[in-house]
């Protein structure tokens, strides 16, 4: 039996949160390692171990996989999660990226020097730029790409989830989007997910980008 993927980041949602979501929904138990000090970020650049000097960083089938998109995609293709075919594939990672830019956009609301304006701006593209496309993709089928469970499923799950604790009842005009939501919510591991004291994490508090500025020794 291979060891566990071990996650090192923050307790905190951040880039890690989707890698979370993603081990989840493949039924991957993984191990987290939490960054709390300065002197654990530096051993990390001493060891090597983190390429780009930046976290998120997992350890999985021998490898310190760095860059959250390469780690998304490389469990995506290791649990049958990335399409059946290349066609498949692109058509997921276009609805990925879209899914990431707006999972960016809620990410990041903790540092807006005005929280109230830009949390007016996400809600105007969520509603305008990005749902309708899902919308409009879920008409009929019961996920995004080919009839199958992907990757792209787990991540607008994800979103949709933190939206609507931004903005309650943003899905009311989106039937199709918030009967996607349901019938995800139904799959065990998503479920056991959300309970608590699973390793789904909180929402990101200023407590959050002090320790990062600390770990980091960066101005925000």
């Amino acid at each position: 039996m291979s060891e566990k993927p071990v996650l090192y980041y923050f307790n905190a949602r951040g880039k890690m949160e989707t890698i979370r979501w993603l081990l989840t929904v493949a039924e991957v138990d993984f191990d987290e390692v939490f960054l709390t000090s300065r002197d654990q970020y530096l051993k990390l650049l001493e060891n090597g171990d983190l390429l780009f000097q930046q976290v998120p960083m997992v350890e999985i089938d021998g490898m310190k996989l760095v860059q959250t998109r390469a780690i998304l995609n490389y469990i995506a293709e290791k649990y049958n999660l990335h399409g059946k075919d290349l066609k498949d594939r692109a058509m997921i990672d276009m609805y990925s990226e879209g899914v990431m830019d707006l999972n960016e956009m809620i990410m990041m609301l903790i540092m807006s020097p005005d929280p109230k304006a830009k949390l007016e701006e996400i809600e105007k593209k969520a509603k305008e730029r990005y749902l309708p496309v899902f919308e409009k993709a879920l008409t009929g089928p019961v996920y995004l790409v080919g009839g199958k469970l992907s990757c792209a499923d787990v991540y607008l799950l994800e979103c949709t989830l933190m939206l609507e604790e931004k903005f309650a009842g943003i899905l009311k005009d989106f039937g199709n989007l918030k009967s996607f939501q349901g019938r995800m919510l139904q799959i065990p591991a998503v479920n056991r997910f959300l309970l608590p004291g699973s390793k789904r994490k909180p929402p990101p508090d200023h407590k959050l980008l002090a320790l990062a500025k600390e770990v980091f020794n960066m101005k925000f």
